[in-house]
């Protein structure tokens, strides 16, 4: 079995070969793996009902050399793309055991990406990416989950600057739709973190199809995807082990907004000041409310 062969592979790969007591231990792996790096053998075969000897053999047959050869392979696994629960586990034991440490450490982490951000994110990179808004006759903003407030918060700002600007926000086939719509000269922008799922790359490949400028947001694909779109914006969502945390992403993407009502001032007002006309109809009187 190859070195790079993920653990879920390992798995699959040998589950139909082995006895059903194996079985059972491979899927009990498979199901708990933070578990797994703490528990004894002896512990995991009280979990899944089966002896120390049915453990090491699971263990052996999913190619490993023995308990820690495995828990080496998942501690990389789990550090390159930590589950939501391992990320709260970590957070969590950070702020202690009280709740006054809470504020302190949420801030600190937050100044921390805040102070990454200005590091890793170079003003030609940055002016490239303002230009692309300005210059794309329309703007598709990718994200799912979290990251989908983010897209649908950036695309709703650059929509009232009077922007073309669409999210993709959608799952599954139902994104199918929203990707059939891409049409030559499009911007794409991806926020993207953790691993390359089925929605990233088919986008990626309809966008390469056509010829469409892709930017994407991460922090942690950048090397994966570097060759599959034209820029890389940095951007941390806090600590990679700890509890994601989106302020960095939020100070990026007003940043940008600011750089695209600096490259087209005039028509950035007109369309606030249009929204605000609208605003007032819509609520019978004169309205001093902000555009944004």
């Amino acid at each position: 079995m190859v070195s790079d062969t993920t653990f879920n592979e390992r798995i699959a790969a040998c589950l139909q070969q082995i006895s059903p007591a194996e079985q059972r231990v491979a899927q009990y792996f498979l199901d708990n793996r933070e578990e797994i790096l703490i528990a004894s053998a002896s512990a995991l075969a009280r979990q899944t009902g089966t002896s120390d000897a049915t453990v090491v053999r699971t263990t052996k047959a999913l190619g490993f050399s023995g308990m820690e050869e495995l828990r080496r392979l998942l501690v990389e696994e789990l550090r390159e793309n930590p589950s939501p629960a391992s990320r709260m586990v970590r957070t969590l034991s950070e702020v202690g055991d009280g709740l006054a440490s809470v504020l302190d450490v949420t801030l600190d982490t937050h100044q921390n990406s805040l102070d990454n951000l200005r590091r890793d994110i170079s003003s030609d990179n940055f002016c490239n990416a303002v230009h692309s808004i300005v210059e794309a006759p329309r703007v598709f903003i990718f994200g799912l989950g979290p990251s989908s407030a983010m897209a649908e918060y950036f695309k709703m700002q650059l929509a009232r600057f009077g922007i073309d600007a669409r999210s993709l926000t959608q799952a599954g086939i139902l994104l199918a739709d929203d990707i059939q719509q891409f049409k030559q000269g499009d911007l794409v922008m991806i926020f993207a973190y953790g691993r390359v799922y089925r929605e990233l790359d088919v986008l990626l490949d309809q966008a390469d199809r056509l010829g469409l400028t892709r930017i994407l947001f991460s922090d942690t694909l950048g090397h994966r995807l570097r060759d599959r779109v034209d820029l890389v914006l940095s951007v941390a969502r806090g600590r990679t082990d700890m509890l994601s945390m989106h302020t960095a992403t939020l100070a990026l993407i007003e940043a940008l907004l600011v750089g695209v009502a600096k490259e087209r001032p005039k028509d950035t007002i007109a369309n606030l000041e249009a929204l605000n006309k609208v605003r007032t109809t819509l609520a019978g009187k004169a309205m001093g409310l902000p555009a944004r």
